[in-house]
């Protein structure tokens, strides 16, 4: 079996980098919103690695049948598993459902992999038999990867690539709509790096102003480690849509002074908790925050939405000491307009 690597990380930058710039130039690819996966199939056995060292074997048996089945060699690949839900025509990549997969019951795994099977989009080939690969530019090896899976059909997919930044600029807009995270930009004369931010990834930058619904205590017990932030729906209803998080030490400290008098209280003075929703990701984890009165608003920096929530934890902007509370609703957060997956992977 091959050793399974780190994989190799992207930075962020705020554009579609320009070509020129970059000593060999830069292949352009979607950014795929799923779990980075390492897929390492000896001939014999399959073992799939995730981006945290976490096995994800188990949790993707109709994936390990079918890189048994359509792998033509023993090899090493990287890529992402999603899965995508829709209509022929009208398909996007869907993350809470993927997101169910991990489970610690096998029938439950089994079950939800029948339901919604998933893909795996490969975007770098690390060996191929005996040949290691990793120290070859991204060019080879992804000349390689195509020769490897030209005839490999689904659930196995092969990224598409440019090395035009226009039409990488283009995928950024559209693939949004099929639920894409981006773009990502990797230099073609460069070898493959384990643990290292090599390539770059260009993700949706957005704002928007919510309102402060309460916070959790760091995990070292002092100070605010999370502020969590909801918006008003249609209904006039405050709604969790997420959380901002990346304090210093010194502004956790300031925030429990600067939040206290808006800390609601019971009757008898005490401190009112309330209880996020638990998921496979939280286990047993103390999800209770403390409640704040809805008053406070602040800009917070988004990339996309996940249903009627924040993907990602969102980053802190400024505080908006202008802002009715009440204001900050739904409707000022961008309309994505949908775009058929498998136009994505076609």
């Amino acid at each position: 079996m091959y050793e399974i690597p780190a994989p190799m990380l992207a930075k962020s930058v705020p554009a579609v980098p320009d070509p020129a710039k970059t000593p060999g130039g830069l292949s352009f690819e979607p950014k795929w919103d799923g779990f980075r996966a390492l897929v390492a199939w000896d001939g014999t056995e399959v073992e799939i690695g995730s981006r945290g060292s976490k096995p994800l074997t188990r949790y993707f048996p109709e994936l390990v049948e079918a890189f048994r089945r359509l792998l033509p060699e023993p090899c090493l690949l990287d890529g992402e598993i999603v899965v995508a839900d829709g209509e022929a025509g009208a398909q996007r990549l869907q993350w809470e459902i993927l997101s169910q997969r991990i489970h610690p019951a096998a029938s439950r795994v089994a079950l939800l992999s029948e339901q919604h099977p998933a893909m795996f989009i490969a975007f770098d080939l690390l060996a191929r038999g005996e040949r290691d690969l990793q120290p070859e530019p991204f060019a080879e090896r992804r000349a390689a990867m195509e020769e490897l899976l030209k005839d490999v059909p689904h659930p196995v997919h092969l990224t598409r690539t440019t090395t035009d930044a226009a039409v990488a600029t283009r995928w950024l807009e559209e693939f949004e709509g099929a639920g894409l995270d981006g773009v990502v930009a990797k230099p073609l004369a460069q070898p493959y790096a384990p643990g290292k931010r090599t390539m770059f990834k260009i993700k949706h930058a957005r704002s928007a102003d919510v309102v402060a619904l309460g916070y959790r205590i760091h995990k070292s017990g002092s100070g605010v480690g999370s502020l969590l932030v909801g918006l008003y729906d249609g209904d006039g209803t405050l709604r969790q849509v997420g959380g901002v998080a990346a304090w210093s030490d010194k502004r956790r400290a300031e925030l429990i002074d600067e939040l206290a008098p808006l800390v609601e209280r019971g009757d008898d003075g005490a401190t009112v908790t309330g209880e996020s929703d638990r998921s496979r990701f939280t286990g047993s984890k103390d999800t209770s925050f403390v409640r704040l009165r809805p008053e406070l608003v602040l800009e917070v920096a988004y990339d996309q939405l996940e249903g009627a929530r924040f993907r990602h934890t969102v980053q802190f902007q400024r505080w908006r000491p202008d802002r009715d509370a009440r204001s900050c609703t739904f409707d000022q957060l961008e309309t994505v307009s949908a775009y058929d997956l498998g136009a994505v992977l076609d």
